[in-house]
């Protein structure tokens, strides 16, 4: 049997990279998903690729109107929510002295508060239980230069996990942050200036990977399978670092 037969997902950055993998990965395994994404041509592209038993729904999560419209949606087809993976995210490398104020709410405006009211606003539709995942990152282990605002957001999801995963024990609801290495995804390519850059990045980040590479996309949809099915109904609180080792050796 399916491991998501008949549950209802949310992903938000649905529309490529981990977000678009895992809608994927879920509607395989019997899921109905529901993602959001801030491009309409990239969140349509998305929809076409999964093909069935997805809904696309256009927003932001940094704006609330855009999750209460997400999940007004979802509330008038379904009625319930089982999965949240809260997977939209920003980043851009700027070192310290050049960070803003601009900067500094855009990151944590996506990748924090986005996450918090994302999640926040699909509790009355979480009835029966379920399953949160944070898709934090392995930087938020990690001291690395220029990424002053992403890792801090990031380890801001890591503690959002364990104070949920205790005040919503009593619903049944688990909590985890999925933490994954450099993967190979859009979001590389929009740090760099150039395509020869970000492919030396990527070299470079595989270079210091005890696996010997960076991840693909649907490895980490591999691990967001795993917190999101009864193959992890032990697991709460946790932190999955599906980084190929870079912050664990």
């Amino acid at each position: 049997m399916s491991k998501l037969q008949g549950k209802v997902a949310v992903i938000t950055g649905g529309s490529s990279g981990i977000g678009l993998a895992t809608a994927q990965e879920f509607v395989k395994e019997g899921a109905y998903v529901y993602i959001m994404g801030r491009r309409a041509s990239e969140l349509e592209k998305a929809k076409n690729l999964i093909g069935r038993n997805v809904t696309a729904v256009q927003g932001d999560v940094s704006n609330l109107a855009d999750l209460d419209r997400l999940y007004k949606t979802v509330a008038s087809e379904k009625g319930v929510v089982n999965v949240v993976m809260a997977s939209a995210g920003f980043v851009e490398r700027v070192p310290l002295e050049a960070i803003t104020a601009e900067h500094f709410d855009k990151t944590f405006g996506i990748n924090a508060r986005g996450a918090l009211f994302t999640v926040q606003k699909a509790l009355p539709l979480m009835k029966q239980g379920g399953s949160i995942i944070l898709v934090s990152s392995g930087l938020h282990l990690k001291g690395i230069p220029a990424y002053t605002t992403y890792s801090a957001s990031k380890a801001a999801l890591r503690s959002y996990a364990r104070t949920w995963a205790m005040e919503l024990k009593d619903r049944g609801i688990r909590v985890n942050t999925l933490s994954p290495g450099v993967t190979d995804t859009p979001i590389i390519d929009g740090q760099f200036k150039t395509r020869a850059e970000a492919e030396e990045a990527k070299k470079f980040f595989g270079s210091i990977t005890p696996i010997g590479r960076i991840a693909r996309p649907e490895e980490m949809a591999k691990a967001a399978l795993f917190l999101a099915s009864d193959d992890s109904s032990y697991t709460t609180g946790s932190d999955l670092a599906a980084d190929g080792g870079s912050a664990q050796v």
